[in-house]
């Protein structure tokens, strides 16, 4: 048995188009066997989460399954609702929401949306999907929606769905607290989750909230004994790709990797990929995700939680050219 196996774990299988449904399917089923929690399905560019977890209900039986993260300005908050209930249905009480604010430009250029108060809209939408999943009918005038007299109704029967929002920032970690069932923090460095995870436990705890909160943070994940320099090398040129995006790189920055993001947004400007990548120092790739051996990586785990992270959900990164492999061998390595 794995000696580290006793904690929680989460997968995140990206919604990629190089995984066929054939792969998806095997990565799924695999991590359910190997005593995975959850899987987390993201949404970004390509294709829907909600689709694809529709699917994965069907050939599941006991892993949960969860939206990492759903956009709140891609649908409305009617609609999120909605489509929570049939998956709560649909699942038998195995689905868990994950809200975020998304990227501003993917928010703007390919959806089309005016990305205006993420923290307002944030709040607003919770609220309104709380309501509507309670079955009863309501009504509300708020910043960005005026809903009158909706309700589920029926479907709403029974419907028991844990809402997570996405968390960088510890603004964002707060509102979390304050409304959500758990947080899905994402990048966090080591050195700063103790602070972020008592800014969640203090906002949840000032709103009076009942239910025992969940902290999940997604970690990105090489584990194995070869290929190791090539993926510190895929990591670190992940990292330098962050530093052309501000909210990503003004986060980085107020973690303590000022001059990482300054070298590798200078030498992504000049087309020097390979500086870019040299700008990524071995302290942070440590401190934001884990490479190495299972030893290593159990190690890594232990010490994340230990500091309070409930749900570790590793979040592999491909190095082999079928990134099937990647998942496959993460999942072994932290097989029960």
């Amino acid at each position: 048995m794995n000696k580290y196996r006793s904690q929680r774990l989460g997968l995140r299988v990206e919604n990629d188009p190089r995984l066929s449904m054939d792969d998806i399917t095997e990565i799924v089923i695999k991590a359910e066997s190997a005593g995975f929690e959850s899987v987390w399905i993201p949404e970004g560019g390509g294709y829907d989460s909600i689709s694809l977890i529709g699917y994965l209900s069907s050939i599941t039986k006991t892993i949960r399954l969860g939206t990492g993260i759903l956009p709140i300005f891609s649908r409305t908050p009617t609609v999120t609702a909605m489509t929570a209930a049939n998956l709560d249905r649909m699942t038998n009480h195995r689905f868990s929401l994950g809200l975020g604010i998304g990227h501003k430009l993917v928010v703007q250029k390919i959806h089309g949306s005016t990305f205006d108060d993420p923290v307002g809209r944030t709040e607003e939408t919770v609220s309104i999907i709380r309501q509507l999943l309670s079955g009863k009918a309501f009504s509300v005038t708020g910043e960005h929606f005026q809903i009158n007299n909706a309700r589920l109704g029926l479907a709403a029967k029974d419907v028991c769905v844990p809402i997570y929002l996405a968390a960088l920032r510890p603004k964002m970690i707060r509102i979390s607290g304050e409304i959500s069932d758990g947080v899905l923090l994402n990048w966090t460095a080591v050195s700063k989750l103790k602070d972020f995870i008592q800014i969640f436990k203090s906002a949840h705890n000032k709103a009076n909230n009942k239910l025992n909160p969940d902290i999940a943070g997604y970690i990105r994940t090489y584990v194995g004994s070869k290929n190791i320099d090539a993926a510190r090398t895929k990591l670190k040129r992940e990292i330098a790709q962050y530093s052309r995006h501000p909210n990503y790189r003004s986060f980085f920055v107020s973690c303590g990797f000022e001059k990482e993001m300054i070298s590798a947004e200078s030498a992504l400007n000049s087309n020097d990929i390979d500086a870019a990548i040299s700008s990524i120092s071995s302290n942070m790739e440590k401190e934001v995700a884990m490479v190495g051996r299972p030893s290593d990586c159990y190690d890594q785990i232990a010490k994340r939680t230990s500091l309070g992270l409930d749900l570790p959900v590793l979040a592999p990164f491909g190095v082999n050219d079928n990134i099937k492999v990647d998942y496959l061998n993460t999942i072994k390595a932290f097989a029960q």
